[in-house]
């Protein structure tokens, strides 16, 4: 009785299950598929997947990939759809059918009432099919849950499509933090959502060496740990003290890297390896230090230490051996076309002060250090050419002269790039300005600790790999583009998951669709929907796009600081208060730039209709008799620092936190000395201005703040000093006002100094090296 029971409850739940179709044609507006195809028609009506439906393929390995799909089919519905080769094309049917194609990651899908159709060159061409045919099925397919009246349905619709860049790259650092072989497997699965086909793993740097040799073991039993240091800041971490034990880190091990591989290329990505070199290399020296220029022992770095002074020795012909033993397991791991070198940032004092090197360097008639590292790179470009392989590294393997078969990735900017397709060698585009996911994506105030930087989702989307410099002959040379993560404030897989989405659904979109089709008002559109699905796979995604961005500034016509709000998508409104109160769907409206004459604590939020945006971004403006005021700088702050330049001492705004809010003016190794005009001569009570405390970023807080007044510019009276009296090694990250308070006196300007320490302190990792000064907001009352 229970059986029939059980049978019943089923086959009702089926009747419901595949009968829910809905009555109206979908719209364009409705259609959410990222990243956009490229020739899209919309028809009437729908076709419904029911339990009879088969998909009908010419081959095993077509099957395997229909069997992907179908899981998720599967997984949300319960109903397991028959695969059939070489069956019969005919009414509930999702047939494949091999035809040429011009590009070989092509295909084709038709959507009828009663059949789909998908046509493509390769397995490749279907696979992105199914990608496109997944998101056109409701969000809900991608659930690990049995989903009750999940409507089946794709509307009737014909795509063409095919990639615009055959290089649609994401890199994932793994040897700053260690990322367990799920990770990297889950990793996969998200990527190829997006249709991104090249996946680099980091596997060597200072900080871990991740890949199991066997005919070097000590790599991964001593240069894969490092002591734990993450409680301390990355680039201020000590040195592994004789006596500690390593104890953090990890590695793959070649049985874990066949199974990466493979499961990659189930999901159609390749895996690049990256074997750092010359630099980036003190895991591999800790454990064997002959292949350095020193021969002396060390330890696997537990931070940031720079500069990078660690190095292959290029005068000893053992290290290139070392490397070539290194490389042929490498390559016998993973079948990559592209073998990845590194290249980046070598110090090349070592080179310089070692014997070898030096001979190495006269007696092939190099003019310098540079040339040696290309001497160096094109040795190793020989061997991996010589497997049939092809060499690729960072812009840095440009300087001395580039290897005849190599790939430059361009990384710092886009010169490089336009360089190597100058001389006709292949290109991937990875700037940092639009492509390194490490940097923050929203409001500082609001976002986990970054590398640094400012990436929105927007200007992720608004990158064109191709440089306008490029003839159309060069042009061809673009092979495609890359987002890099770099780790060394992410230490998980659901960070990693928060900085790579949805950046990535942008980047992949700049990289597959036609330049001509993308539009940021229909994407924003888009990735909303996408998020839904995001959602049903519990990706950890960042919401930082929905938060508004407030940029104040100072009209000195109107004597107000003029505040303007921007939102990422424009289909949002931004509704805000200026009474501290939480904004709702009834606060006013945001339509034009506020001003402010008065201290204000301004919230704003971003709203749908009645629904609410993921964050209320806050800001105090404390407006005081100094602000907006002409600010002389007696001593000049840092250009890489310079905040919001002529206004930025007296904006009536805060510094946070974070050094690079735009909030802080920096000056390294250098006095302030500025004087605030405040126009006419002022009744003075107090004076007060803030510092930035961040050892781990090497800002440390004045010793000594002087303060002065003055009538007529030119001669000051000093009225006060404080004098700190602080550890300038605490670890403590804080904001410190200095402030003092005077008899009322009539003054027109004050004159500021504070006095950097001007050299990193004694007990610290990086003693002896410039120290920062980083001030923020003056308020004179």
């Amino acid at each position: 009785m229970k059986n029939i029971f059980s049978v019943i409850l089923i086959s009702v739940f089926s009747l419901i299950l595949w009968s829910c179709v809905p009555s109206k044609n979908v719209t364009k507006s409705e259609i959410s598929v990222v990243p956009k195809v490229n020739e899209m028609i919309i028809g009437k009506s729908y076709f419904k997947f029911t339990k009879q439906t088969g998909f009908i393929v010419e081959n095993e390995n077509q099957k395997k990939i229909v069997r992907q799909f179908s899981g998720l089919i599967e997984k949300s519905s319960g109903c397991e759809l028959p695969v059939i080769i070489d069956g019969k094309v005919g009414n509930n049917t999702v047939s494949f059918k091999t035809v040429k194609m011009g590009n070989p990651e092509a295909y084709s899908i038709q959507v009828l009432k009663d059949r789909i159709e998908i046509q493509a060159s390769n397995e490749a061409g279907f696979f992105y099919a199914l990608q496109t045919l997944r998101q056109l099925l409701p969000s809900e397919i991608e659930s690990n849950q049995l989903v009750k009246n999940i409507k089946l349905i794709v509307p009737v619709i014909k795509i063409s499509d095919s990639p615009a860049f055959k290089w649609r790259g994401f890199m994932l650092d793994v040897s700053r933090h260690f990322f367990p072989k799920e990770d990297v497997l889950r990793m996969i699965d998200n990527l190829a959502l997006h249709k991104i086909n090249v996946l680099q793993l980091h596997l060597v740097d200072q900080q871990g060496w991740r890949i199991e040799i066997k005919k070097y073991p000590k790599l991964t039993e001593i240069g894969a740990w490092r002591v734990d240091r993450d409680k301390q800041p990355w680039n201020s971490s000590f040195k592994q003290k004789p006596g500690e034990k390593s104890t953090y880190g990890g590695f793959y091990t070649q049985e874990d890297i066949k199974e990466m591989v493979a499961y990659a290329q189930q999901h159609f990505i390749t895996i690049v390896p990256e074997i750092e070199m010359p630099a980036h290399i003190t895991s591999a020296l800790a454990a064997y230090p002959q292949y350095s220029c020193s021969g002396k022992s060390t330890t696997v770095l537990p931070g940031g230490f720079w500069p990078i002074n660690d190095l292959y020795c290029a005068g000893n012909d053992s290290t290139f051996l070392f490397l070539q033993d290194v490389l042929t397991e490498v390559m016998d791991l993973f079948p990559s076309k592209y073998i990845h070198i590194g290249g980046d940032e070598a110090n090349m004092s070592e080179w310089e002060a070692c014997t070898k090197c030096q001979k190495r360097i006269h007696d092939h008639g190099l003019k310098n250090t540079g040339e040696l590292q290309s001497y160096f790179i094109s040795r190793i470009e020989k061997f991996i050419h010589s497997k049939n392989r092809v060499l690729i590294g960072w812009d840095e393997i440009l300087e001395g002269g580039l290897p005849p078969n190599a790939t430059i990735m361009s990384w710092r900017g886009v010169q490089g790039g336009i360089e190597a397709a100058k001389l006709k060698h292949d290109v991937v585009m990875t700037p940092g300005s639009h492509c390194y996911f490490d940097g923050y994506q929203g409001s500082l105030r609001h976002e986990p600790t970054a590398m640094g930087g400012y990436l929105p989702l927007k200007k992720v989307y608004h990158f064109q790999p191709v440089p306008p410099a490029l003839n159309a002959d060069e042009r061809k040379f673009i092979i495609g583009a890359q987002a890099n993560l770099w780790t060394e404030y992410i230490s998980n897989l659901k960070h990693a998951e928060y900085m790579t989405f949805p950046r990535i659904a942008a980047l992949s979109e700049v990289l597959w669709s036609a330049n001509n089709t993308r539009n940021w008002d229909d994407f924003s559109r888009r990735i909303q929907l996408l998020m839904k699905r995001y959602d049903f796979l519990n990706i950890n995604y960042s919401k930082s796009a929905f938060q508004v961005t407030i940029h104040p500034s100072f009209d000195s016509t109107l004597n107000k600081i003029k505040v303007n709000l921007e939102r990422e998508f424009p289909s949002l409104d931004i509704h805000y208060t200026t009474d501290g109160a939480e904004p709702t769907p009834y606060s006013n409206v945001y339509t034009e730039p506020l001003l402010l004459s008065s201290s204000t604590v301004l919230k704003a939020k971003v709203f749908s209709g009645k629904n609410v945006g993921e964050f209320t971004v806050k800001q105090d403006f404390g407006i005081n008799i100094a602000t907006g005021k002409q600010v002389k700088y007696l001593s000049a702050y840092d250009n890489g620092f310079a905040g919001r330049a002529k206004f930025n001492l007296v904006n009536g705004i805060r510094g946070s936190l974070h050094y690079n809010d735009e909030e802080w003016q920096g000056w390294n190794a250098k006095d302030v000395d500025v004087v605030v005009d405040l126009q006419t001569p002022s009744s003075v009570n107090s004076i007060s201005v803030g510092f930035l405390q961040d050892n781990g970023t090497w800002m440390f807080l004045p010793p000594l703040v002087e303060y002065y007044i003055s009538t007529d510019g030119e001669n000051f009276e000093k009225v006060g000093e404080f004098i700190n009296s602080e550890n300038p090694l605490s670890s403590v990250v804080k904001v410190k006002d200095f402030s003092l308070s005077i008899q009322k006196t009539q003054a027109r300007y004050i004159r500021i100094k504070a006095t950097n320490i001007s050299k990193i302190p004694t007990g610290h990792p990086l003693e002896g090296q410039n120290a920062w000064l980083f001030v923020d907001e003056i308020s004179v009352k």
